[in-house]
C-alpha cells in the first residue's frame, strides 16, 4: 500500500508479522542488513515539511503499518496490512534473534530504562544476549559525531540487531545512516517500545488497544503535547481518504 506525502511516496510492504519475521530471519542468516520503520499518520505530516525525514524514510527497507489510520487506508484501498507498531514487534523480533544466535543492542532512553528494559526482554526470550546499551545525551543530533561512535561501538559490541528508541524523526535517521556505514546489521525503529518493557512507560490498556483507543489514551495522559499533533494527523485524514477510495477502483 502507497501513500503520497504530498512530496513523494511511502509504501508499507511488510503487510504482516509472519512475511515480516520471515524476512528479517532470512536477512540474518544471510548477514544482510536493513531498516524497519514503521508508518502512522505523525509520520505522513513530518514527510510532507522535512526533507531529510524523507531521505531517511527513502532509505528504510522495511515498512510496517503503525496505527489504527493506515491500517483503515489500506483496507479502503482494498488492500489489507496488519497493524504492527514498533513496541508490538520488540519481543517477536528478540525471538527469532535469539532463535539465530544474533545478539541486540539498544540505543535510546536512559541508563536506566535500557538496563531494566534489557532485565525484562532477557527474562521474556531465554537465551537473548543484549550486547550493549547506549542512551544518548540530550539534543542527540543522529547526524553529529556521537551518532557516529554509537554506530561504531554498536559494531564493535558483536551485534546483529538494533532497537532504537529515539522517536521520530531522528531514530528513523539514525536507521538510515547505521544502515549505510553498517550494512550487515539489522535497525528497528520502536519508539516506546524500551519504556513499556522496562515500565518506565505505561502503555494502553490491551481493551483500549482492541478498540483502536490508544490514541485517545495518550492524548490524555499527554494533552499539552499531544493535541497539536493529533489535529494535524486529523487535517491530512480526509485527502488520505479520498485517494484511498480512488485506489479502489
Amino acid at each position: 500500500m502507497e501513500f503520497d506525502h504530498g512530496a513523494g511516496r511511502v509504501r508499507v510492504n511488510m503487510t504482516d508479522r509472519a512475511a515480516l519475521i520471515a524476512e528479517v530471519a532470512a536477512r540474518q542468516r544471510q548477514r544482510k542488513g536493513f531498516a524497519l520503520a514503521t508508518l502512522n499518520l505523525d509520520h505522513l505530516v513530518k514527510l510532507r515539511h522535512d526533507a531529510g525525514f524523507r531521505a531517511a524514510y527513502e532509505a528504510q527497507d522495511l515498512v510496517t503499518a503503525d496505527g489504527n489510520p493506515v491500517v483503515w487506508l489500506s483496507r479502503l484501498a482494498g488492500r489489507e496490512v496488519a497493524l504492527l507498531p514498533g513496541s508490538d514487534l520488540v519481543v517477536p523480533l528478540a525471538r527469532e534473534a535469539a532463535a539465530q544466535g544474533v545478539a541486540l543492542a539498544f540505543i535510546g532512553g536512559t541508563e536506566n530504562s535500557l538496563a531494566r528494559a534489557a532485565h525484562a526482554l532477557e527474562r521474556l526470550v531465554p537465551g537473548l544476549r543484549v550486547v550493549a546499551r547506549i542512551a544518548p545525551p540530550m539534543g542527540f543530533d543522529p547526524d553529529g559525531a556521537e551518532a557516529r561512535a554509537a554506530l561504531d561501538a554498536v559494531a564493535e559490541s558483536g551485534a546483529g540487531l538494533v532497537f532504537l528508541a529515539l522517536g521520530a524523526p531522528k531514530q528513523e535517521r539514525l536507521a538510515a545512516r547505521g544502515r549505510a556505514l553498517q550494512p550487515e546489521l539489522g535497525f528497528v525503529s520502536i519508539g516506546a517500545g524500551l519504556d513499556f518493557l522496562a515500565g518506565t512507560q505505561q502503555r494502553a490498556p490491551r481493551l483500549v488497544r482492541r478498540l483502536a483507543l490508544e490514541w485517545l489514551w495518550r492524548a490524555g495522559s499527554d494533552p499539552r503535547r499531544l493535541a497539536g499533533r493529533y489535529a494535524r494527523c486529523a487535517a491530512i485524514l480526509p485527502g488520505h481518504a479520498l485517494r484511498a477510495w480512488r485506489m479502489r477502483s
